[in-house]
C-alpha cells in the first residue's frame, strides 16, 4: 500500500538508523558512551521539583489547563525577557507557552504555511526547522548556517529567484548543531532585510543560556522594529535541565502569536498545570542553577576538546550550546557521517549524531553532545584513540579502494 502524502515527503529519519545500531550493541552487552542525542543528564533543580510536588497535591490541578499557558507562566516569561534582553512583552498577546520549542515550531508552521509556500532554512540545522514546514506543505530553500556575508548573498538570491517569494526565514543562534553565534549587528541587518521584503523571522533561541566565550547571546527582538516581523522560540529543556517536562515559549509579533495560539487551541490543552506552575517558579527564581549548569558544560567542553585532540580526533571548541560540531577524520570522510557514526558505535562504543541528520551540508561532520560526565568523556577519547590506531585495518574492511580519498 502506498504511503500517505505527507509521510512520502519525509526522508528516512537518519537518527533512527543510528539508534538501531546502538540498541543492538547494548543488547550484546556493550557499554555505549552516548554523546548523540542532546538529552541533558543534569538533574532538574530541587526548588523546581518541590514546586511541582506542592502543586500536584492541590485540588483541581489535575484538570485541563490553558492551551496558550497559564497567566502566571506567560507573565514569568515576559519578566525573563525584560531582565535578560531588555525586551518588553505583553504576556496576554505576545507570549504563548508551548510543549517545548519543537512543538512550537511545528504548530507555527501549521499556522502560517499554505501549500507551496517557500521558507528559508539554514543547512545544516535542527531538523524541525525544515520538517515542520515540509509536513505543512511548504517548500524548503536552504541558506547557509553561518552568519556571514554569504548568508546575506544567499537570502538576497532567494528573494529574487524563489517563486513564490519566501514567506519566512529561520534563524538559530547559538546554533544546533554547528554552535555558530550571532551578534546584534547581524540581527539588525536581517531585520532590515525581512522588513524590506515582508518576510517573517522565526528565531530559535533554545541555547541562550549555555555560552562559554564572549558576551551572552542576544535576542533578535532587541533590534528596533524586530517585533513587526519576528517570533522567537525558547525552551526550558537545556536552561533548567527540564527536557522531559516539555515547556517552551513563542514570543513576539502579535499576529503570529495569535495564529499559533489559535492552532494550538484546536490541538492541545497545554502542559499539565503543576508543570506550568513549577516552570513559573523556575523563571522567577534565582539564576544560580543556570550558572552552575553552564560551568559544568564548560568543563565538559574543555575536557572533550583536549582529550579528543590527544586521541587524534580534533574537535573545534564551541563557544556556546551543549554540542561540538566535529569534522570527520580525513581517513573516514569518504564513508559519510551516517556510516562513520555506526562505525564509532561498533568499534569504539561511542555514539554521536551523524551530521547528515541536520542536512546534506552536514555530512562531513558529526555532532557530539556534552551529556556524559567528565570521566565518561575521557573514556570515550580512550576508546576512540584505540579505534583510530587500527584505522587502516578498519578502512580496508569497510571502504572499497575506489571510494577512498
Amino acid at each position: 500500500m502506498e504511503d500517505f502524502y505527507k509521510i512520502k515527503r519525509l526522508p528516512p529519519y537518519v537518527f533512527e538508523q543510528v539508534n538501531r545500531v546502538k540498541a543492538a550493541a547494548r543488547a550484546r552487552g556493550a557499554d555505549i558512551i552516548d554523546l548523540g542525542m542532546g538529552n541533558p543528564d543534569l538533574p532538574t533543580p530541587q526548588y523546581i521539583i518541590d514546586k511541582l510536588v506542592e502543586t500536584v497535591a492541590k485540588p483541581r490541578t489535575n484538570r485541563y489547563s490553558a492551551s496558550k499557558g497559564i497567566a502566571g507562566l506567560r507573565k514569568a516569561q515576559a519578566g525573563y525577557y525584560e531582565r535578560r534582553f531588555g525586551v518588553k512583552l505583553n504576556p496576554d498577546t505576545q507570549v504563548v507557552a508551548t510543549l517545548g520549542s519543537k512543538e512550537g515550531f511545528a504548530n507555527m508552521a501549521q499556522a502560517i504555511t499554505a501549500p507551496g509556500d517557500v521558507v528559508l532554512v539554514p543547512n545544516p540545522t535542527y531538523p524541525i526547522h525544515a520538517f515542520g514546514f515540509i509536513i505543512s506543505g511548504g517548500v524548503i530553500r536552504s541558506i547557509p548556517a553561518e552568519p556571514n556575508e554569504e548568508f546575506f548573498r544567499s537570502i538576497e538570491r532567494a528573494v529574487h529567484h524563489s517563486i513564490p517569494k519566501p514567506i519566512a526565514m529561520i534563524l538559530n543562534y547559538p546554533s544546533n548543531p554547528t554552535a555558530y553565534t550571532a551578534d546584534l549587528d547581524f540581527y539588525a541587518d536581517v531585520v532590515a532585510f525581512a522588513r524590506k521584503h515582508e518576510i517573517f523571522i522565526l528565531s530559535d533561541l533554545a541555547y541562550s543560556e549555555i555560552y562559554f566565550d564572549g558576551p551572552p547571546p542576544p535576542s533578535v527582538l532587541q533590534v528596533p522594529g524586530a517585533m513587526d516581523v519576528t517570533v522567537e522560540f525558547t525552551s526550558m529543556s537545556k536552561t533548567y535541565s527540564m527536557p522531559g517536562w516539555r515547556i517552551g515559549f513563542a514570543v513576539g509579533n502579535e499576529r503570529l502569536i495569535a495564529a499559533l495560539a489559535r492552532v494550538k487551541s484546536y490541538l492541545d490543552y497545554g502542559a499539565f498545570t503543576p508543570i506550568q506552575v513549577a516552570a513559573s517558579a523556575a523563571l522567577n527564581g534565582p539564576d544560580d542553577c543556570i550558572v552552575e549548569a553552564r560551568e559544568i558544560y564548560r568543563k565538559r567542553r574543555d575536557i572533550l576538546v583536549d582529550s579528543f585532540e590527544r586521541a587524534g580526533f580534533p574537535v573545534p571548541a564551541p563557544s556556546a550550546t551543549m554540542f561540538a560540531w566535529a569534522p570527520i577524520p580525513e581517513k573516514f570522510r569518504a564513508l559519510g557521517s551516517l556510516e562513520f557514526s555506526k562505525l564509532l558505535i561498533e568499534k569504539a562504543d561511542v555514539a554521536v549524531s551523524p551530521g547528515l541528520g541536520f542536512g546534506e551540508q552536514g555530512d562531513d561532520y558529526v555532532r557530539i553532545a556534552l551529556v556524559e560526565n567528565e570521566q565518561r568523556i575521557r573514556q570515550a577519547a580512550r576508546n576512540i584513540r584505540r579505534f583510530l590506531a587500527s584505522a587502516d585495518e578498519t578502512l580496508h574492511n569497510v571502504i572499497p579502494i575506489s571510494a577512498r580519498r
